[in-house]
């Protein structure tokens, strides 16, 4: 029995990755350029550099309807976060990948309680599979002032407990 030759899709893409990095999932955007995934990061065509580790990645949405991926980096509090919009065809593999290794980023999450149901998230996330530091987050709920010193008090407070119960 003979087989046709193997589609394109299963082919392996011609994607630069860091060394020691092998490529696991991967998708093309319309434009011809291609999302790919490793162990280690999540390669963004239109960012530079186009390596976005893990731990770095804050949400990864896929909206069905616009067949579009929407990757919102991790930034810092009151600067706008970088938001990267990828229209994909074929994803499915690629977005699974991105569910697992942006999860097994975190170490640690947590709501903590400052005035009502009004809190802050402590998110403690690290590379997956490594034993790296772990870089902590805190976001908001809205309403909250960072700089109000009861605020502050109980973030410290939620970041020292955090960091004690992941033995830091």
């Amino acid at each position: 029995m003979r087989f046709g030759p193997i589609p394109s899709r299963s082919r392996r893409p011609d994607l630069p990755v860091a060394r020691g990095e092998r490529l696991l999932a991967w998708a093309t955007a319309p434009d011809g350029s291609t999302v790919g995934a490793t162990r280690e990061a999540l390669y963004v065509p239109d960012r530079q550099p186009p390596r976005l580790p893990w731990e770095e990645v804050a949400t990864a949405e896929w909206d069905s309807d616009e067949e579009l991926l929407k990757v919102v980096e991790v930034g810092r509090f009151g600067e706008p976060q970088p938001e990267h919009r990828l229209a994909l065809t074929q994803p499915d593999r690629l977005l699974a990948t991105v569910r697992e290794r942006v999860t097994a980023s975190i170490v640690l999450q947590r709501h903590v309680a400052v005035r009502g149901r009004h809190g802050v998230r402590v998110i403690g996330r690290r590379a997956p599979g490594t034993h790296g530091p772990i870089g902590w987050f805190v976001e908001y709920d809205v309403g909250l002032d960072p700089d109000d010193p009861a605020v502050r008090a109980v973030v410290d407070d939620a970041l020292a407990t955090a960091r004690a119960d992941v033995g830091e």
